[in-house]
């Protein structure tokens, strides 16, 4: 028997209205969900597209305390796709709740009935759907491997999912797909939620130069970012898409470090790229301190061989976390952009730039003068972590 199909626009519609009745029950302080009574700790990387965030995605994934899923939102931009970014927020933020509260039938709306794990975004990269309870390919502390998972784990049931993400302390995803920290604020007042936000950003012109390499399977994305109504955007010559990942980067930081809600107090921390290449070990064990996780030796060992590897990775590597050296990745844009594209991402991310601390350059002397540190020092009064008593810098 076939079942009937719907059009976007009607899947829209019944997302929102469903994802209001959430929003008013959430305002009713609705009694805690089985998931949030048992004290998980519910991690959102916050991020952009190009700006690392599989590496940091990563390093939670790998940890034996987390369940983590990359970019679940991805299936509703995937399905929805004739959206515009602010549109599909609440559709977004009523899937990323799901699944943190371990309800992962809110994936009926985008996913066929007869599903397996493997129908998940990028479900391989997950070392918890690549153990048990979902499948045996890795022992509990084990480093997963994603093309080992593919081989082992394809056709395991997708109940085991839910099964799975129960069982850990902590509940981690990645999303690409928020434009503005006040769509989260439902979540962070969610009783059912313990929810801390790690806003990852990266300096503007490396995450220009890396779009470059991968615009064709950015073009979907591009489109819903600049809202085309489902026209895919490949060449963006005006670099329309960066200067809005610039403004959401912007957006996203000032409501968090000047006169942040009380909610929000020891809840949000940001993190440069950067200073994750440059001091890896350092900054992950702050960043699991964050989330109430501690660095394993094994994991040590995995993330400076990670850290360490030789060049900045091939063009095919683009999408995967493997060995490379973080710090040349870091500084690859200064040798291969053209200064004039690196003048015109200055322009229109200069308050990126100045918020998040990044030096811009003044020629292409400059550019290609790599003992020129780019990146400010973290410890000037807008780096505080986001706190309702912090004092805040003048303006």
């Amino acid at each position: 028997m076939r079942l009937p199909r719907f059009s976007s626009t009607c899947v829209l519609s019944l997302l929102i209205t469903q994802t209001c009745i959430l929003v008013f029950l959430v305002s009713r302080q609705m009694p805690l969900s089985p998931a949030g009574s048992k004290g998980h700790v519910h991690v959102l990387v916050l991020s952009s597209w190009r700006s690392g965030s599989s590496f940091v995605g990563q390093l939670f994934s790998q940890h034996p305390d987390v369940f983590y899923l990359m970019e679940p939102a991805w299936h509703v931009w995937n399905a929805l796709s004739q959206g515009s970014a602010p549109v599909l927020h609440m559709a977004v933020r009523d899937l990323v709740r799901s699944v943190f509260l371990c309800d992962m039938d809110v994936f009926d709306a985008y996913l066929p009935w007869r599903r397996n794990v493997s129908d998940l975004f990028q479900w391989a990269v997950s070392r918890a759907l690549c153990s048990p309870p979902v499948c045996n390919a890795f022992g509990p502390g084990n480093i997963s491997s994603e093309e080992v998972c593919k081989s082992l784990c394809p056709a395991r049931p997708f109940g085991l999912v839910q099964e799975a993400c129960s069982s850990y302390s902590h509940i981690v995803l990645k999303e690409v797909r928020f434009f503005n920290l006040q769509v989260l604020y439902p979540l962070l007042n969610d009783p059912a939620l313990n929810l801390r936000i790690v806003h990852l950003v990266r300096d503007p012109r490396a995450v220009l130069r890396s779009r470059e390499q991968t615009a064709k399977a950015l073009a979907r994305d591009n489109g819903i970012v600049l809202g085309t109504n489902g026209t895919q955007v490949e060449a963006d010559p005006r670099l329309l898409v960066v200067s809005e990942v610039c403004r959401s980067h912007v957006r996203i930081a000032e409501a968090a470090l000047y006169k942040p809600p009380p909610f929000l107090q020891g809840r949000y921390r940001l993190v440069r790229f950067e200073d994750l290449a440059r001091d890896p070990l350092t900054e992950i064990r702050e960043l699991y301190a964050f989330t109430g996780l501690s660095l394993t030796p094994q994991l040590q060992t995995w993330i400076h061989n990670i850290t360490h590897g030789s060049g900045p990775g091939t063009r095919h590597e683009a999408f995967k976390t493997s060995s490379r050296d973080a710090l040349s990745v870091s500084q690859a844009w200064r040798n291969t952009l053209p200064f004039a594209k690196i003048q015109r991402v200055q322009e229109l991310c200069a308050g990126a730039l100045q918020l998040l601390g990044y030096r811009p350059v003044h020629s292409e002397r400059e550019q290609q003068d790599l003992s020129l540190d780019l990146l400010l020092p973290r410890g000037m009064d807008s780096f505080k972590w986001a706190s309702s008593t912090d004092e805040q810098p003048e303006s």
